[in-house]
């Protein structure tokens, strides 16, 4: 029975999206084709249509996935309500999932996708309350770019060099008096 949930089903899933991923790092979205994708998955088209309407709708739940996993580094962040702004567990998470962070731009989630919260409380001190808008949408920017040009160039700084990099340069070091 080829239920929602069960081991099967979800191993022909991981084999898709992995191979899906592969396929992303030497072209684009429109130019793969279920045939190839099938085949590098080891899995048939049927199985394949089973599980996806088409290679848009496969792009779609890896997607939600890579988000659903960024999202999972800071779960308690979230839950607690309290940032901490530790981004170097999100270095680290990057250096050990380059392919993954690659088909995350690739996939256009750079515009999408809030690695954490953006902490209005300690933007609005900084920044004496004023154009907080502005901020909320330079930081995770400057971060993107910060991030797509460590990968493209390879990862070649250990995390802890870029996590000390952004806190030394873009967090706030002590509200404005």
């Amino acid at each position: 029975m080829n239920t929602p949930n069960n081991k099967r089903r979800r191993d022909s899933q991981r084999r898709i999206e992995t191979a899906f991923v592969q396929l992303l790092q030497e072209r684009e979205v429109g130019e793969v084709t279920v045939t190839e994708l099938c085949k590098l998955a080891g899995v048939n088209r049927t199985t394949f249509y089973a599980n996806y309407a088409d290679i848009y709708a496969l792009a779609d739940a890896v997607v939600k996935s890579l988000e659903e996993e960024v999202l999972g580094l800071y779960a308690e962040e979230r839950e607690s309500k309290k940032n901490t702004n530790d981004f170097l567990k999100l270095f680290r998470h990057i250096y050990e999932n380059q392919f993954f962070y690659r088909t995350c731009f690739k996939l256009g989630l750079d515009g999408k996708c809030r690695i954490t919260e953006y902490d209005t409380r300690l933007a609005a001190a900084y920044y004496d309350n004023r154009h907080i808008e502005y901020h909320m949408e330079f930081f995770p920017s400057g971060l993107n770019a910060v991030i797509k040009k460590w990968l493209a160039n390879g990862c070649l700084e250990p995390p802890e060099e870029m996590f000390s990099m952004i806190q030394t340069e873009y967090m706030p070091k002590e509200p404005r008096r």
